[in-house]
């Protein structure tokens, strides 16, 4: 009976909090009463709102974060495209490189083969999810002998600018999947993938830490195989919260993430000096100030900062201002005077210096450069 059910243990917080739409408006559906929830709805509605209590700035109460789990909370994915699959043995599939954006694959029926160049290949089950963080080239087939064709040469049907539907292969079995690919925005989060490795494998969870993500994939097949109105935008949202809760995982449990810059995110000290140079890189920065922030004297902020990040903490600024002005190059109309004070530079011209100390070229030509990178030829 509905009256059994206690709406209000899917959150603490009123749904209007709640920063993901769909989720908010299953949440209301349910305390109207109008929608009766499976079990596995309400483990991926409790899940989100978790996810929305720890990333919305607004919230109190929400326990405390290194300066890399706060990185991986705000990270936020640009979409560029989501293909459902509808693949019948015999088929095989070539995925081109993806000039720098991420794939995902979530299987939820059928088996796929995958390979690599440099991995070895396997099996990915139903209930799989993949991860190609540096969108290297790669292969799905139904068996390992089977043919492959070019992605780009296979027709499909629209559904949304963002959303589309593969049907292709013989008449055998049937395998379904889901096929993203998208690009983190923030120089952060790049920084974070390029510490990834070439794919990562989830072929299966451990139903008391990870029953979220085993109902979050359960769901997503379900939406798949019905594709109701709306059901794209359920879709795109939940391959989403997948991605990065995937990499939060490997970051988790990964050895090599142990080491490094990552570690040095992990750190509370050095970590909490890197997150104030990450958000305002526009400051006047020096090694005393960036020690206060560390709460660590002058020398023992610089010896362990290039310990564990592997180059001085004035170097890395300087980098990192550089990186942020970049993007802003290739993705405004800003002024150079302007990018060079939102990057920390009192002027134009000591801005472009830097920029061609480090680069060999000045922001100017870059700029000019990156756009005709981006003009197909006539």
């Amino acid at each position: 009976m509905a009256s059994a059910f206690d709406a209000s243990s899917l959150c603490l917080y009123p749904s209007r909090n709640l920063q993901i739409p769909f989720a908010r408006r299953y949440i209301n559906y349910i305390k109207s009463g109008i929608l009766y929830p499976s079990s596995e709805l309400l483990d991926l509605l409790r899940y989100l709102c978790y996810l929305s209590i720890m990333t919305n700035p607004t919230t109190i109460l929400t326990p405390a974060l290194d300066p890399l789990s706060e990185t991986l909370h705000a990270m936020h994915m640009n979409g560029t495209l989501y293909c459902r699959a509808d693949l019948r043995a015999p088929w095989g599939i070539q995925i081109p490189h993806l000039g720098g954006l991420m794939g995902f694959l979530v299987v939820t029926s059928g088996r796929v083969w995958f390979d690599m160049e440099g991995a070895e290949g396997q099996w990915l089950e139903p209930g799989s999810l993949t991860l190609i963080p540096h969108g290297l080239p790669h292969t799905l087939r139904d068996a390992p002998e089977s043919p492959v064709v070019p992605l780009e040469t296979l027709p499909v049907t629209q559904i949304t600018e963002r959303y589309e539907i593969l049907q292709y292969g013989g008449t055998g079995d049937l395998t379904r999947a889901t096929y993203g690919v998208v690009r983190f925005d923030s120089q952060v989060a790049q920084r974070v993938l390029a510490r990834l490795p070439k794919a990562i494998f989830y072929h299966r969870w451990d139903q008391e830490t990870d029953g979220w993500m085993e109902s979050t994939l359960r769901y997503v097949a379900r939406e798949a195989a019905s594709l109701r109105p709306g059901g794209e935008t359920v879709l795109t949202r939940l391959a989403d919260i997948l991605v990065i809760q995937a990499i939060r995982a490997w970051l988790d449990a990964a050895p090599e993430a142990r080491n490094g810059w990552l570690a040095a995110m992990r750190d509370p000290q050095i970590g909490h000096a890197l997150s104030k140079m990450h958000q305002h890189p526009d400051l006047p920065w020096s090694i005393e100030k960036l020690a206060n922030e560390a709460a660590l004297s002058r020398s023992v902020f610089s010896a362990r900062f290039t310990e564990m990040v592997g180059q001085s903490a004035m170097n890395y600024l300087t980098e990192w201002r550089l990186s942020v002005a970049t993007s802003l190059l290739e993705e405004t109309e800003l002024l150079l005077s302007e990018i060079a004070s939102r990057v920390g530079y009192g002027s134009e011209p000591a801005f472009g210096r830097a920029f061609k100390r480090f680069y060999g070229f000045a922001p100017g030509r870059h700029r000019r450069t990156s756009r005709s990178d981006h003009i197909s030829p006539d």
